[in-house]
Parts: structure tokens; sequence; C-alpha cells
């Protein structure tokens, strides 16, 4: 991170909850002690669904990695979103971070999301806006390259960054695939964070800071943010 963004970054996002933060607040009102929860693509250690210890009945954690340092508490499971091995109208809350950007298939995932919910319950997930200017890009660089910029930029190890195919990351699609499986958008948002892709150069980082702002203060401009949080509900 540059001098220039870090001072940047402290004097005008230190207040601003960041789209995690938010996502997890969604999480925080659904939740419940009775309920099984599935996090779909924990990740390694699973640090989102840890969070949940003890605050309900069964954390289940899936994901294409192997898994390192779970704690008594988590059940894990390496598979594919698509394949869940899990019984029908079993979970009461799945919840997904960062992975839905991923899906080559995304109405098998929507299918299988469907299929081991149980009637009233709940998908909340938060994924990159196809409209936002670092997908675009993203886009337009081959999945080939994504993992040494993304170790650059952003310091990510290699082995953590997946394809992306962005199939699931419009509000058309989402309510396409959704409807196909009887799922109701409950809640769609368009979040915004700091320009996290220029923290290496500061007049850069200045520039995606304008830009943000201007999205940020104007509803119109929504549909440019960088983030989507979606909540699905089966009836």
């Amino acid at each position: 991170m540059s001098a220039m963004a870090q001072r940047l970054l402290r004097r005008h996002y230190a207040d601003r909850p960041h789209p995690y933060k938010i996502f997890e607040s969604r999480i925080d009102q659904a939740i419940a002690p009775t309920m099984v929860v599935l996090d779909a693509g924990c990740g390694r250690t699973a640090p989102t669904l840890r969070k949940y210890l003890g605050r309900a009945q069964r954390l289940v954690g899936v994901d294409l990695v192997d898994f390192r340092d779970l704690p008594p508490g988590i059940e894990a499971h390496k598979t594919d979103l698509a394949h869940l091995p899990l019984a029908d109208g079993s979970v009461d809350l799945v919840f997904s971070q960062s992975v839905f950007e991923h899906l080559t298939d995304p109405d098998a995932v929507y299918a299988e999301l469907a299929r081991v919910l149980k009637p009233g319950g709940r998908v909340i997930f938060l994924t990159a806006n196809m409209w936002d200017y670092g997908t675009l890009v993203a886009r337009l660089v081959p999945n080939r390259f994504h993992a040494r910029i993304v170790k650059k930029v952003e310091g990510r190890a290699e082995e953590d960054t997946f394809p992306t195919a962005y199939r699931s990351n419009t509000r058309s699609q989402v309510q396409r695939l959704a409807q196909a499986q009887g799922l109701q958008v409950e809640n769609f948002d368009y979040l915004s964070q700091y320009p996290n892709y220029l923290l290496f150069n500061g007049p850069l980082f200045f520039l995606g800071m304008c830009f943000e702002k201007l999205i940020h203060r104007f509803h119109a401009l929504r549909g440019l943010r960088g983030w989507i949080l979606v909540t699905l509900r089966k009836p």
C-alpha cells in the first residue's frame, strides 16, 4: 500500500463499514440457535463460519480446497456447490462470501441450494457486481493471469485465487436463476467500498476514490457499485 493511499484510506473511509461487515450483519439478523447453517465456499480455515460457533445447532462448511486448522464444531466437506452432501430440506440458512462470481454452472448451484433449504430458509450472498469497473477490467484479462495480478496488487496467495465466470452477478441474472428454482429475491443491495485494487498507487487510488464517492452519493448510479448483497428466500 502506498503512503498516499494509506492516508486517504484513513481520512475518508475510517467510519465507512466494509461490505464484509454489512454482509455479516445480515447474517447476524438471520441466524438463530436452532438453525442448521451452511457456508457455501467457506475457505480453508472457514474464517466467517467460525464466528458463529455456539450460535447455531449445526455449522457446515463446503469448499473445493483442502481444509486446515478447523475448530471443533465445524463440519467440513470438500465438494462443489452443485453436489452438496446434505439431505433435502435440511438447512435453515446458507451464506456465501465472494464465491458466486466463480460459478460456472449457476443453474445447478441454485437448484442444489433450493433442494437443501427448508421452506422459509434463506440464502445470503455477497459477490462482485458485473458492472463495477474492477470487474469489467478483470473480465478482459484471461483467468490464467488473475492469480499473479492479485498476488501483486493484494498480496493474496496464488493458490487462493480462482477462475471467475460472473454468471450470477447482475440483478437480471439473479432474478432469472432464483425464479427458475422457485426462490424469491427478498433483498438486492448495491454496496461500495474504497478502491482496494488501487492501493498500490496513490494517484490512482485518489482517482478511484473520487469515482467511488460519486457512485456512493447518487442513488441513480448505484448499479456501478462494486458489490451486490442478495438475500433469497424459499417460500
